[in-house]
Protein backbone atom coordinates (compact mmCIF):
# COMPACT_ATOMS: atom_id res chain seq x y z
CA UNK A 1 0.00 0.00 0.00
CA UNK A 2 2.99 2.48 0.65
CA UNK A 3 4.57 1.53 -2.53
CA UNK A 4 0.94 2.32 -4.44
CA UNK A 5 0.60 6.08 -2.46
CA UNK A 6 4.09 6.76 -2.86
CA UNK A 7 3.83 6.42 -6.73
CA UNK A 8 0.84 8.23 -6.42
CA UNK A 9 2.28 11.10 -4.99
CA UNK A 10 5.48 10.95 -7.40
CA UNK A 11 3.54 10.83 -10.29
CA UNK A 12 1.23 14.00 -9.16
CA UNK A 13 4.64 15.81 -8.26
CA UNK A 14 5.97 14.43 -11.70
CA UNK A 15 3.09 16.03 -13.96
CA UNK A 16 2.39 19.31 -11.62
CA UNK A 17 6.77 19.60 -12.31
CA UNK A 18 6.36 19.68 -15.95
CA UNK A 19 2.97 21.89 -16.06
CA UNK A 20 4.59 24.52 -14.50
CA UNK A 21 6.21 27.33 -16.70
CA UNK A 22 9.61 28.09 -15.68
CA UNK A 23 10.30 30.88 -18.80
CA UNK A 24 10.84 33.88 -17.89
CA UNK A 25 9.66 36.87 -20.00
CA UNK A 26 10.80 38.40 -23.09
CA UNK A 27 12.30 41.92 -23.06
CA UNK A 28 12.07 44.07 -26.77
CA UNK A 29 14.19 46.76 -27.17
CA UNK A 30 13.39 49.38 -30.07
CA UNK A 31 16.17 51.85 -30.82
CA UNK A 32 15.15 54.09 -33.81
CA UNK A 33 16.77 57.13 -35.21
CA UNK A 34 20.02 56.03 -35.18
CA UNK A 35 22.21 58.64 -37.32
CA UNK A 36 23.69 56.51 -39.49
CA UNK A 37 23.76 52.04 -40.46
CA UNK A 38 27.72 52.15 -39.65
CA UNK A 39 28.85 49.35 -37.49
CA UNK A 40 26.54 47.84 -35.05
CA UNK A 41 24.35 48.51 -31.97
CA UNK A 42 25.66 46.79 -28.65
CA UNK A 43 23.04 45.93 -25.57
CA UNK A 44 23.75 44.78 -22.65
CA UNK A 45 21.21 43.39 -19.87
CA UNK A 46 22.80 44.09 -16.27
CA UNK A 47 22.01 44.04 -12.77
CA UNK A 48 22.84 46.62 -10.19
CA UNK A 49 26.27 43.88 -9.62
CA UNK A 50 26.88 44.41 -13.19
CA UNK A 51 26.29 47.76 -14.17
CA UNK A 52 29.06 49.80 -15.11
CA UNK A 53 31.49 47.31 -13.57
CA UNK A 54 31.31 44.39 -15.00
CA UNK A 55 29.98 42.16 -18.51
CA UNK A 56 26.40 42.35 -18.98
CA UNK A 57 24.23 39.53 -18.17
CA UNK A 58 22.64 39.13 -21.45
CA UNK A 59 23.55 40.91 -24.57
CA UNK A 60 22.84 41.09 -27.94
CA UNK A 61 24.83 42.96 -31.02
CA UNK A 62 22.05 43.85 -33.86
CA UNK A 63 22.73 45.11 -37.29
CA UNK A 64 21.16 48.47 -38.08
CA UNK A 65 18.52 48.72 -40.87
CA UNK A 66 17.50 52.27 -42.35
CA UNK A 67 18.28 53.85 -38.91
CA UNK A 68 16.60 51.48 -36.63
CA UNK A 69 17.03 47.99 -34.70
CA UNK A 70 15.00 45.80 -32.92
CA UNK A 71 16.62 43.65 -30.75
CA UNK A 72 15.46 40.79 -27.20
CA UNK A 73 16.39 39.34 -24.48
CA UNK A 74 14.31 36.01 -23.54
CA UNK A 75 13.73 33.85 -20.57
CA UNK A 76 14.68 37.28 -18.41
CA UNK A 77 13.38 36.20 -15.19
CA UNK A 78 11.64 38.37 -12.29
CA UNK A 79 14.41 40.91 -10.89
CA UNK A 80 15.42 44.93 -11.17
CA UNK A 81 17.45 45.60 -14.39
CA UNK A 82 19.00 47.98 -16.34
CA UNK A 83 20.06 47.99 -19.88
CA UNK A 84 23.12 50.06 -21.64
CA UNK A 85 23.18 50.55 -25.31
CA UNK A 86 26.08 51.96 -27.50
CA UNK A 87 26.10 52.45 -31.41
CA UNK A 88 29.98 50.74 -31.84
CA UNK A 89 30.47 52.64 -35.36
CA UNK A 90 33.79 51.73 -36.02
CA UNK A 91 32.81 47.91 -34.75
CA UNK A 92 35.93 48.18 -32.44
CA UNK A 93 33.85 46.60 -29.78
CA UNK A 94 34.27 49.43 -27.10
CA UNK A 95 33.01 52.83 -26.81
CA UNK A 96 35.34 55.48 -28.13
CA UNK A 97 36.20 58.74 -25.85
CA UNK A 98 37.46 61.92 -26.81
CA UNK A 99 40.61 63.16 -24.71
CA UNK A 100 38.43 64.90 -22.42
CA UNK A 101 36.51 61.73 -21.36
CA UNK A 102 33.24 62.24 -23.65
CA UNK A 103 32.14 59.73 -25.61
CA UNK A 104 32.30 59.70 -29.30
CA UNK A 105 29.76 57.25 -29.70
CA UNK A 106 26.14 57.60 -29.47
CA UNK A 107 24.79 55.79 -26.20
CA UNK A 108 21.63 55.38 -24.42
CA UNK A 109 20.13 53.35 -21.36
CA UNK A 110 16.72 51.67 -20.41
CA UNK A 111 13.98 54.68 -18.94
CA UNK A 112 15.87 57.58 -21.14
CA UNK A 113 17.45 59.42 -18.26
CA UNK A 114 19.03 63.12 -19.13
CA UNK A 115 22.52 62.37 -17.23
CA UNK A 116 24.65 64.96 -15.73
CA UNK A 117 27.44 63.00 -15.01
CA UNK A 118 28.68 59.11 -15.28
CA UNK A 119 25.17 56.61 -15.30
CA UNK A 120 23.64 55.27 -12.36
CA UNK A 121 21.88 52.11 -11.89
CA UNK A 122 19.43 54.10 -10.78
CA UNK A 123 18.84 56.24 -13.29
CA UNK A 124 17.95 53.37 -15.85
CA UNK A 125 16.65 50.58 -13.50
CA UNK A 126 13.08 49.04 -14.31
CA UNK A 127 11.59 46.03 -13.27
CA UNK A 128 10.46 42.61 -15.19
CA UNK A 129 7.58 40.85 -12.92
CA UNK A 130 4.86 38.15 -15.06
CA UNK A 131 4.40 40.39 -18.71
CA UNK A 132 6.52 41.01 -21.23
CA UNK A 133 8.31 44.65 -21.53
CA UNK A 134 8.54 46.49 -25.35
CA UNK A 135 11.16 49.50 -24.41
CA UNK A 136 12.07 52.15 -26.48
CA UNK A 137 15.47 53.92 -26.56
CA UNK A 138 16.68 56.74 -27.22
CA UNK A 139 20.44 57.48 -28.39
CA UNK A 140 22.44 60.64 -26.84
Amino acid sequence: MKTLALTIVFTCLTILGFSQDSEGQTITVTIDQIKNDKGHVRIGLHTIDTFMRAEAINSVVSEIKDGKIVAEFSDVQPGTYAILVMHDENDNGTMDFEPSGMPLETYGMSTNPTLMGPPQFSDAEFEVADEDLDLEIKLM
